[in-house]
């Protein structure tokens, strides 16, 4: 045990010397950090990006446009470099807008047909206020009941675009508008609707889109410590004849990848320390279960990981053999572990065959613990699956060791 650990304490130091090296350790993860922070950090509610092409010349309209732009609106982000059509349509093409709302030059506008002597109470709506105004009506009209009541108030029918590749931002853009019409509606004819809907967050308060997200980003670091990192050091060990000068020593292969995992164990644990620091000071990271169970997992998880980068690298005899090994480990776990992307979304076939991949369990495991709380009781079955996919690993890797 005590040459174990002195072989550990001799690598560990030898690598936080290397500048190169703790660039990579440290610095690559929070790139990643940085960029899905940045994407998914802010978006605690939904926002779509659109353009407003506005046809209509009278002061509805004027008033209902300018309501976009006032601080009570969250919910959309209006594009004013946007002034025709064609370049709207250029643009929602490109990804750059959600939805085009175009207003046509009739919104807003009193019906022709409209007669306001003949008028039983005239009805006045302000957009500002979103409430209706009731005039009371001429002595001699007392009585009249006629279709002219609807005529003379504003009416008009928006058009919502939406991009055919992805029709389902800009559905929802107007389904959101309907409901504002629903509400204006409801302000100029005083009718409230019978049968509502109230909406309500299943979730706990507080928690955003990127704590969800960082689970991945934690799982997917300790991937690439135990499987790129390992993969790419005894290779290079064995290139220098390093390892055949330890061969002729009594440090027995066992011994010398017991070293290593503890060694890159360390590593990964000070790279994740590192990241959770930056989630928190920067980006908000809310943490709902316990530090100790997720340490726990975390190091479990690790140790798995390790194995598989001890399988390529006691296996490869040179970087170039190490590098393409790891890739085909690490690539299919990265993609279909749902890490980067949920295996909800994925068909049930491809489900069912995903959450065999050592990742899976790794990253469900932390996504549960950080933002549901669970107890590592909760998570057994992600942890039997590590566990197992970890004696596997090892036993491969002892098996095809080589010193040279």
């Amino acid at each position: 045990m005590k040459a174990i650990l002195t072989y550990a304490w001799i690598m560990l130091k030898r690598f936080m010397r290397d500048p190169v090296y703790l660039f990579f350790m440290f610095a690559f993860p929070l790139i990643f950090l940085f960029i899905f922070g940045t994407i998914f950090g802010n978006q605690s509610s939904v926002n779509f990006n659109i353009a407003i092409i506005n046809h209509a010349d009278n002061d509805f309209a004027k008033s209902f446009v300018e309501k976009f732009d006032s601080d009570e609106n969250e919910t959309f982000t209006v594009n004013k470099d946007v002034s025709s059509m064609d370049e709207a349509k250029t643009k929602m093409s490109r990804g750059e807008l959600d939805s085009i709302i175009e207003i046509p030059k009739d919104f807003g506008k009193i019906s022709e047909t409209c007669h306001p002597e003949l008028v039983s109470g005239s009805t006045e709506y302000n957009v500002d206020s979103g409430r209706s105004v009731r005039n009371e009506p001429h002595p001699a009209t007392r009585g009249f009941q006629n279709d002219n009541n609807i005529n003379c108030l504003p009416s008009g029918q928006l058009k919502v675009y939406f991009d055919e590749g992805s029709p389902q931002a800009g559905q929802t853009v107007a389904t959101i508008m309907s409901g504002i019409l629903d509400e204006m509606n409801a302000g100029i004819t005083g009718q409230k609707p019978l049968f509502t809907v109230e909406q309500k967050s299943a979730g706990e308060a507080g928690l955003s889109q990127f704590d969800y997200t960082f689970a991945g980003l934690l799982s997917y670091v300790l991937m690439t410590m135990g499987i790129y990192a390992l993969s790419q050091q005894l290779p290079s060990e064995k290139k220098t004849g390093s390892l055949r000068r330890i061969k002729a020593t009594p440090f027995k292969p066992w011994q010398l990848l017991t070293s290593l995992a503890l060694v890159y164990l360390v590593l990964t644990f000070l790279s994740a320390i590192l990241m959770i620091v930056v989630g928190i000071l920067v980006f908000d990271f809310q943490m709902r279960g316990s530090w100790l169970v997720l340490a726990t997992f975390a190091t479990i998880s690790t140790l798995t990981m390790i194995g598989f980068g001890a399988i390529v690298a006691g296996a490869a005899r040179n970087e170039n053999q190490a590098t393409m090994a790891s890739q085909l480990i690490a690539f299919p776990m990265m993609f279909l572990g749902g890490v980067f992307f949920p295996r909800f979304l994925m068909p049930d076939w491809l489900q069912n065959i995903t959450a065999w991949i050592p990742l899976t369990p790794v990253g469900e495991g932390v996504r549960y613990i950080t933002t549901e709380g669970a107890s590592l009781f909760a998570v057994w079955p992600q942890l039997l699956m590590i566990i197992g996919w970890g004696l596997v690993a090892y036993l491969i890797a002892f098996k095809v060791f080589k010193w040279e």
